[in-house]
């Protein structure tokens, strides 16, 4: 049991100084003052402090990504530390180019360990190609039977992509909302935008030529390119979920992106941003040869956060929505990830003035206390 004292809570809005006691995982009670009654709870002083929800990571290859530069280009799997250290208490992970030397069973496998190491994981089947590779082989199957399984990743516009045609989309689309309606979860088709021409006219055809709901299919890295931006800031002003992704900068950063979108009338619930961590990046020439390439880090994460605060003085309360409130909503976890609330989940950071993060709570447990580390991962 932990109790935090008099700490200023943005739940992500501000709803003043609180105490906020912590049991079996979930914040029992959230109040003025709250009394301490047992010598066993651990009591953390609040005063100069903000307490805010976890943040929620939802593209980050847990398995490692790259591959493209042959084998020694392969990213190892990330470990518990570097996502605790980024203030990600929840994360969900997914395949890209690589599902030959990586695949579905090695994803569950490692969520299943993360989980175990005490944050809360969940994971999209498929991967870049198509027909998508899958555990139970369906993707209807992995989503409504694997329990961390929420939904399906593929990839368009992308000269890595199996080029899928309109009625491939549409149907594993529709089989990807049946098996969400059926489990009880999110249900979505998340679409890596790559540079090509075509951008997101294959998604605008299934979506204005079908009955299947625009929130169904969500592009990500769609801040990578000016075109594709300003298709996909359409796509989320007709109702449509888009992610953004961190480590591009200048006007195409996720912050200067949200300001944009903030003046030409865009719902900003939906958008969410994510760090696409441990993914690799790359520059090819126009003939397909690979120029460069790296890694993501998770860390972009918090760093955008701090920077959309400290740097362009977004509000406090207006810039977590986009690493929590927003991605709960939109993969369907809230009201148990995402704020602060009574019988929400206990994943919360606390951090000082300058928006340092000092301690990490993931479902009820200590992770970080006062900058140092306290849980590692089991090979750590």
């Amino acid at each position: 049991m932990i109790l935090i004292k008099k700490i200023e809570v943005y739940d992500p809005q501000y709803i003043g100084a609180k105490d906020v006691f912590i049991s079996n995982g979930k914040i029992t009670l959230i109040d003025d003052n709250i009394e301490t009654f047992s010598n066993k709870i651990k009591i953390i002083e609040g005063n100069g402090k903000k307490l805010i929800p976890g943040f929620i990571d939802n593209h980050v290859h847990i398995t490692g990504g790259g591959g493209e530069g042959s084998f020694k280009t392969r990213v190892p799997e990330i470990s518990l530390s570097k996502l605790i250290e980024g203030g990600i208490t929840t994360v969900v992970g997914l395949l890209g180019t690589d599902s030959t030397t990586r695949n579905i069973e090695n994803l569950v496998a490692k969520a299943k360990a993360l989980k175990e190491e005490g944050i809360s994981v969940y994971v999209h089947t498929g991967a870049y190609e198509y027909p998508s590779p899958t555990l139970t082989g369906s993707v209807k199957k992995d989503i409504v039977f694997i329990e961390e399984v929420i939904g399906v990743k593929i990839a368009l516009s992308d000269h890595r992509s199996s080029s899928l045609s309109y009625d491939e989309l549409a149907r594993l689309a529709s089989d990807v909302r049946i098996a969400g309606m059926l489990s009880g979860k999110a249900g979505i088709v998340v679409v890596h935008m790559g540079n090509g021409k075509k951008g997101l006219r294959l998604i605008n055809e299934v979506i204005d030529e079908t009955d299947i709901p625009i929130r169904t299919i969500r592009p990500t890295h769609v801040n990578r390119k000016k075109e594709l931006l300003v298709e996909s800031l359409e796509y989320a002003k007709k109702g449509g979920i888009i992610d953004l992704t961190c480590g591009i900068y200048d006007e195409l950063s996720p912050r200067n992106v949200i300001k944009r979108a903030e003046t030409l009338g865009i719902p900003l619930e939906n958008i969410t941003i994510s760090s696409d961590g441990y993914g690799s990046w790359s520059r090819y020439d126009d003939n397909g040869n690979i120029l460069e390439i790296g890694a993501s880090s998770v860390n972009s994460l918090y760093e955008e956060f701090k920077s959309m605060v400290l740097d362009l003085g977004f509000d406090l309360e207006k810039a977590l929505k986009f690493f929590t409130l927003n991605v709960s909503i939109a993969l369907n976890i809230y009201p148990e990830k995402g704020i602060i609330k009574e019988n929400s989940h206990a994943d919360l950071l606390i951090v000082d003035n300058n928006l340092e993060i000092k301690t990490v709570i993931a479902n009820g447990e200590l992770m970080m206390d006062e900058g140092q580390l306290l849980k590692k991962g089991t090979y750590e």
